[in-house]
């Protein structure tokens, strides 16, 4: 299985050095891109580098490489990540917009069918995000927003942060034991 895990510049970027894990765990191709702000925030946020979620991918590309493999919709992957995602990439990808790697692969992704679960972590929410949300839906996007549930009953911070990233590996269809699931003892 090949992967496109995408971080942006949003808070939350523990949520994608997690998910990176379980998928190096789960011996998936993973291609990586994390735009130049999110590697800021990893740096604000976590004492990880932006090196070490480079570490557990399979492959790297920079944001600004309009000509890699995953730009095109030829290319095959089984989907597309991103986690956290800034409103501002949200925007682009409701709007088609591909200025950058992220959002053409976005947009590739979507054009093509394929699975892209976006996981934006803003609160509270704008009409210009709510509507951006919206359309993205309708493009046949996922929209995962990083939301714990609590009913698995959290011990810790990585409890909360491994739910949301349990329900991204269901929605690849990839098996996990990152949380305990409503009604299975």
């Amino acid at each position: 299985m090949r992967i496109i895990i995408a971080v942006t510049g949003a808070s939350g970027v523990i949520y994608a050095y997690n998910l990176l894990k379980e998928l190096k765990n789960l011996n998936i191709e993973v291609f990586l891109i994390i735009s130049e702000t999110a590697k800021k925030i990893i740096e604000l946020e976590t004492d990880i580098t932006w090196k070490d979620f480079s570490n557990l991918a399979f492959k790297k590309f920079d944001n600004s490489d309009l000509t890699a493999s995953i730009a095109s919709g030829s290319f095959p992957i089984d989907g597309m990540v991103i986690v956290p995602c800034s409103m501002s990439t949200l925007a682009a990808v409701a709007q088609g917009y591909s200025d950058n790697l992220i959002r053409r692969a976005a947009n590739c992704t979507l054009k093509e069918n394929r699975p892209l679960i976006l996981v934006p972590r803003e609160t509270p929410l704008s009409l210009p995000n709510l509507e951006n949300l919206v359309k993205t839906k309708m493009a046949g996007a996922v929209i995962l927003p990083a939301m714990p549930g609590f009913y698995h009953k959290p011990k810790n911070l990585e409890d909360l942060v491994n739910f949301v990233v349990g329900k991204i590996l269901d929605l690849l269809k990839l098996k996990h034991n990152l949380y305990k699931r409503w009604g299975i003892e």
